[in-house]
């Protein structure tokens, strides 16, 4: 079973190295893959890393507001 964690308590420079781990970056504000600034997939604004929030088993990578997690759940939720 996968582990749920929040990240909200967590010092910036572990949600970096989280965020490298999986195959991402950041300026210290923002996410970025590649060298870009993340955009969020459904409210296509860049993720910072204060309000990142990561799916347990993802690395999909969104804001932390309600629509872009609703809109992930919407999405993904048949076969979570």
């Amino acid at each position: 079973m996968t582990e749920k964690l929040s990240m909200k308590d967590m010092p910036k420079e572990v949600k970096i190295l989280l965020l490298r781990e999986l195959d991402y970056d950041s300026d210290g504000v923002f996410v970025l893959k590649n060298g870009e600034k993340h955009l969020d997939k459904y409210i296509n604004e860049p993720v910072k890393v204060d309000n990142m929030f990561i799916y347990p088993g993802s690395t999909i990578i969104l804001d932390n507001n309600p629509l872009s997690i609703t809109s992930f759940l919407e999405e993904y939720g048949d076969v979570l």
